[in-house]
C-alpha cells in the first residue's frame, strides 16, 4: 500500500460510521454468508467501514464490500487474556483474507507465546497494511502511537483490569487521545444510541465503531424477550 493510499483510505473513514459485523461463535449468524451480507447491508446505508472477526468472515466480505474492512482474529490462548488478533499468524490470516486496516490488542499484557506487540506490528507493515491499536488506557494509546501505528481506537476500555467500566463510551479517554496524539481517534466501546455517536465526535473523534447496537441481533432479541410477560412470569416461577 502505497502512503498516498494510505492516506486516502484514512481520509475516508473520517466523520464517518464503521458497523462492526460480527456474531457469538454459539449463533446462527456466526456464518461468512451472513456476516457479509450484514456488512453489504451496512455499506448500501451509508457506512464508511466495517469492522470483520476472522479470516473467513473478511474473505466472504471482501467479496461484497469496497468500503474499508478492519480485520482482526479472536483467539483465545491459554496464560493470555489478550484475544484481539493477539499473535502474528492471527494478523497473517486477515491480511491475507483481505483486510485493509488490521486491529489489534496494543495493551500491555502478555501475549500468547510471549510474542511482542512491535512484532505483530512489524508483520502488517511488511504486508503494507495499516494497523490499529484496540486500547483501554491513554497511556497505551500513546504508547502504540511511538510504536508507529496509523490509528488508535477505545475499544478494550472498560474491559481490561487497568481500565473503569463505564455505562457508555468512554470519551474522556477518546478525548484525552484525540488532544495527547495527532493519530485518528476511533471511538469504540458501548455506542448504543444516535446522542453518544454524537457525544463521541464532539469529544474529538475521527471516527465511530458501533456493533451490538446493529449487529448484536442475538443480545438485542435477548432484551426484549426480558420485558415479555412469558419471561417475567419465568423469573418469578424460578
Amino acid at each position: 500500500m502505497t502512503n498516498a493510499h494510505a492516506q486516502q483510505l484514512i481520509a475516508h473513514l473520517r466523520n464517518r460510521l464503521i458497523v462492526s459485523c460480527q456474531a457469538p461463535a454459539e449463533s446462527p449468524l456466526h456464518d461468512p454468508y451472513v456476516i457479509a451480507r450484514l456488512a453489504l447491508a451496512a455499506e448500501r446505508h451509508g457506512a464508511g467501514g466495517v469492522r470483520i472477526d476472522s479470516p473467513s468472515h473478511v474473505a466472504a466480505t471482501r467479496a461484497l464490500v469496497s468500503v474499508p474492512i478492519i480485520g482482526i482474529h479472536k483467539q483465545v490462548h491459554d496464560g493470555s487474556s489478550v484475544y484481539i488478533t493477539p499473535t502474528c499468524s492471527a494478523a497473517a490470516g486477515v491480511i491475507e483474507a483481505g483486510a485493509d486496516i488490521i486491529a489489534v490488542d496494543a495493551t500491555q499484557r502478555h501475549r500468547p507465546h510471549g510474542e511482542r506487540l512491535a512484532d505483530i506490528i512489524g508483520i502488517i507493515r511488511a504486508h503494507g497494511r495499516l494497523v490499529m491499536a484496540d486500547v483501554a488506557t491513554e497511556a497505551q494509546g500513546l504508547a502504540a502511537a511511538d510504536l508507529g501505528v496509523d490509528l488508535i481506537a477505545t475499544t478494550l476500555s472498560g474491559y481490561t483490569e487497568d481500565s473503569v467500566r463505564h455505562p457508555g463510551p468512554d470519551l474522556t479517554l477518546v478525548e484525552r487521545l484525540a488532544t495527547g496524539t495527532r493519530l485518528p481517534v476511533i471511538a469504540e466501546g458501548r455506542l448504543r444510541t444516535a446522542n453518544d455517536v454524537r457525544q463521541a465526535f464532539r469529544a474529538g473523534a475521527y471516527a465511530v465503531v458501533v456493533g451490538g447496537a446493529i449487529t448484536g441481533i442475538d443480545a438485542m432479541v435477548e432484551h426484549f424477550v426480558q420485558a415479555t410477560p412469558s419471561a417475567l412470569a419465568e423469573t418469578r416461577d424460578a
